[in-house]
């Protein structure tokens, strides 16, 4: 299906929703300055009842960028954040966009192994972390160079009652206390750092198309690379947002920050998308259905972005504890496969719109929504954003097109789509076509009105709460315990829209299959999301004509197979 200059699916959009967006012309950090002075006494962030105000906020990044300046800080450096959800976060991101500095998300409950990886990978000599992870961080290899390390300690943040809670000498709050905080081996505190003087508003700020992050993802195939997103392409995803959802009301909006911002989708949706509208950012460290529902009582969400496995938990416990979640007029599910029984359960639990929207690491993150109206088809993940177009392509032969209707691997071609990764040529020219066209791994059928549904993935990560995982990744670990020959990794669907990761394993000769061991392994050196839920001994693995293990054909087996 070849792109269309009419771009059919622009009837479906909703009432008043634009066919383009007008793109930005100034970085996020003057798009965050601007809210700060339109939106001044308004409530920009609240964790736990802790209020931030827009100025308060502004002020607040303008001390964090002097500070990081006086650490060296500048343009084009790599500043790393590994950080939960909560305002420092919000503080320390745009500060290092302030500087022209390039901000790195990582996911604080990485292993060492994880970590190094990334470090390795795009050198950052400063690092702003959560106090939990600081020794981690301190004893990384001195060959990383990293210079100076930045300790939050985000209980700081919260009410003092509430800090004064944790610190009772009772069980619970011993508890609560030592998940949240740790003893912390860093350069400095996060209370220095932001405690001295605002940068000059003379200092020089940073172009629209300059690098802003880097989000490390396994992109279509293989381990994960930094995927480079500039000030435009994510401004103009958040852009994008706004336009699709007409019913907004800019300063009078309450967004819930449930999705962890560190992923691509929790960034966009929480730190740029919110943002820019003057919305109370509502942080949660983690997901957790009695916070959430507290929060609502004293400030009901109006826009909640999600995943499918949230939606449903949450709109369960409300009908439990008979709680209402009837303040939420829209809400955004991504990341995986969202069942249309899931859309049943939230709307009517909230009375408002739940749609699927599309997208990638590598397009900032959305490309494709639902309508937020009449004309939404639940099972589609939606019709191109505004300003965004689509071809379907022959996927060994991406220069042709297939016929419209037929099966075909996705194009997609946007002011949101990335730069390449980062120091990868090889793997960016293999994802980015001529003409800005990239080529997202997915197979997909397209109705003769532009939506979209997938059929089935080229690549072959798996989506597990959100969450992409290398199955190269996993098995690379799995390999070195003892006893392993080969191992192939999968995913298999759940009902709840995700995947579980499943391994399966062929084992030297006289050794029999120790499936807690190999999960133990596996959760001493990769993330939890992703240590296989089940491992499983085959005698041998399918190979192709070359010796490659065919992980579709191991899927295929396990899938007939009961769990």
């Amino acid at each position: 299906m070849k792109a269309s200059t009419d771009k059919p699916w622009v009837s479906q959009y909703a009432t008043g929703v634009p066919s383009e967006i007008v793109l930005p012309t100034h970085s996020l950090s003057h798009m965050v300055e601007v809210s700060a002075r339109r939106f001044g006494r308004k409530v920009a962030l609240e964790f736990f009842g802790a209020e931030t105000t827009y100025r308060d906020l502004g002020e607040q990044i303008r001390r964090a960028a002097e500070g990081l300046r006086r650490l060296g800080v500048k343009k084009g450096d790599r500043v790393a954040l590994v950080l939960p959800n909560c305002p420092q976060h919000i503080v320390a991101f745009y500060a290092v966009l302030r500087l022209g500095a390039i901000a790195v998300e990582h996911n604080p409950l990485y292993t060492d192994r994880e970590m190094r990886h990334q470090f390795e990978d795009h050198g950052a000599r400063v690092v702003i972390a959560w106090d939990k992870v600081c020794a981690r961080l301190a004893s990384l290899p001195t060959d990383l160079k990293v210079d100076s390390i930045v300790s939050v300690d985000i209980t700081r943040a919260m009410p003092w009652a509430t800090r004064f809670q944790l610190r009772l000498p009772i069980p619970k709050a011993r508890k609560a206390r030592a998940a949240l905080t740790s003893p912390t081996h860093a350069t400095m505190t996060w209370e220095k750092l932001i405690g001295g003087k605002q940068l000059p508003k003379s200092h020089p700020r940073p172009d629209v198309n300059d690098l802003a992050v880097l989000q490390y993802t396994s992109g279509t195939t293989g381990a994960p690379k930094g995927a480079m997103l500039t000030h435009s392409n994510l401004g103009s995803n958040a852009a994008q947002g706004r336009a699709w959802v007409p019913g907004l009301k800019a300063g009078r909006e309450t967004i819930y920050a449930v999705l962890p911002i560190f992923h691509a989708y929790g960034l966009t949706l929480c730190l740029t998308f919110a943002m820019s509208i003057g919305a109370r950012l509502v942080l949660f460290p983690k997901f957790d259905e009695d916070l959430v529902l507290a929060a609502a009582r004293k400030h009901p969400p109006t826009f909640f972005p999600a995943v499918p496995p949230i939606y449903a938990r949450l709109a369960a416990a409300a009908q439990k504890k008979r709680a209402s979640l009837k303040s939420v007029r829209f809400a955004i599910s991504g990341a995986m496969t969202l069942p249309v029984a899931t859309v049943e359960l939230w709307e009517q639990a909230t009375g408002g719109l739940l749609v699927e929207g599309y997208g990638l690491t590598e397009t900032s993150p959305v490309v494709l929504g639902n309508p937020m109206g009449i004309t939404r088809r639940p099972g589609t993940v939606g019709v191109p954003f505004p300003s965004t177009e689509m071809r379907v392509v022959n996927p060994d032969a991406p220069d042709e097109d297939v016929e419209a209707g037929e099966k075909g691997e996705l194009l997609v071609r946007g002011p949101q789509v990335f730069q390449g990764y980062w120091k990868r040529p090889t793997e960016s020219s293999a994802v980015l076509l001529a003409d800005g066209w990239f080529r997202t791994g997915d197979i997909v059928t397209v109705d003769p009105d532009g939506f979209v549904t997938i059929v089935d993935r080229i690549k072959e990560l798996i989506i597990t709460g959100g969450f992409n995982v290398s199955p190269s990744e996993v098995e690379d670990v799995i390999r070195q315990v003892p006893g392993i020959t080969d191992a192939a990794v999968v995913g298999i669907p759940r009902t709840d829209g995700s995947e579980d990761v499943v391994a399966a394993v062929t084992l030297q000769t006289g050794t029999t299959l120790d499936e807690a061991m190999i999960r133990e392994y596996c959760r001493n050196n990769l993330a939890a999301y992703k240590v296989p839920r089940r491992v499983v001994a085959m005698a041998e693995l399918p190979t192709s004509l070359i010796g490659k293990v065919l992980r579709r054909v191991v899927r295929e087996s396990l899938l007939t197979e009961s769990p």
